[in-house]
């Protein structure tokens, strides 16, 4: 069942669709004070054609009653699929230039769920765990010099956080340290190994989520919430981490 409603959006959110009106890498919108549109969903059918273009994946669906284009982030999907297809901003005669190719209609959401959408999560968490997506990657933790690293005032050292209490669940702690291994945008959000050169081999790494960027051998000082046992599913779990951290770059290394 359709449905759709009137929302006003930014020309923010036009910068963050694939090039605004085509897959080509996003240049900066001109200035605008909004654009009217609507937006409209959901679906679930079957995939009866897919493609890959510019990091996205595109599906034709077949709802029994009509044909949809829909596209999302790149996942694993093939014909045949069922799949579910949320709300999304339709984009009219949208002309993908690295497909040669426009569309009447395509519809731009978030992520599509099926039995595809189910793998490409799993490679997401595998990589956001083993380092193998993101930039710089990761880089073999005795090349970083921890010397000079101060616990911040009320803060706390790695290894405290990693043999902290348990009643410290939800509690919000600052942790200064060296970036050890990052991995942008997977989730919607920057997965960051950080080391300060406390606590023994096998628990001296913790990881970190943010929205904000580092680079491996960065200096940072992170605020973020304290979580024990956190299960992303897929067999992806961390007995302690920090999440939603507020991060600065207090210096930077060249390595």
């Amino acid at each position: 069942m359709q449905t759709s409603g009137c929302l006003i959006i930014s020309v923010l959110l036009f910068q963050a669709l694939p090039g605004s009106c085509s897959d080509a890498t996003p240049t900066p919108a001109p200035e605008v004070a909004a654009v009217e549109t609507t937006v409209v969903g959901g679906w679930t059918g079957t995939v009866v054609e897919t493609v890959n273009a510019a990091n996205y994946t595109y599906v034709q669906v077949d709802t029994g009653k009509e044909k949809i284009w829909a596209a999302a982030p790149q996942f694993l999907v093939k014909a045949g699929d069922k799949v579910t297809v949320p709300a999304g901003m339709p984009m009219k005669n949208y002309q993908s230039k690295t497909l040669k190719r426009t569309f009447e209609t395509v519809y731009f959401v978030t992520a599509i769920s099926g039995p595809g959408a189910i793998q490409s999560e799993s490679a997401v968490m595998r990589e956001a765990h083993t380092g193998l997506r993101g930039q710089s990657g990761s880089i073999l933790a005795a090349a970083i010099d921890y010397s000079g690293l101060k616990k911040p005032e009320g803060g706390m050292t790695v290894a405290e956080v990693l043999s902290g209490k348990k009643d410290r669940q939800g509690k919000v702690v600052s942790v200064r340290a060296k970036v050890v291994k990052c991995n942008d945008q997977i989730m919607n959000r920057n997965w960051i190994h950080l080391q300060d050169g406390t606590g023994a081999p096998g628990a001296n790494d913790l990881m970190v989520t943010t929205v904000e960027k580092a680079k491996v051998g960065d200096t940072v000082l992170v605020k973020g919430t304290l979580v024990f046992d956190k299960d992303f599913g897929y067999g992806y779990k961390y007995k302690v981490m920090l999440e939603n951290a507020k991060l600065t770059v207090e210096g930077k290394t060249k390595l």
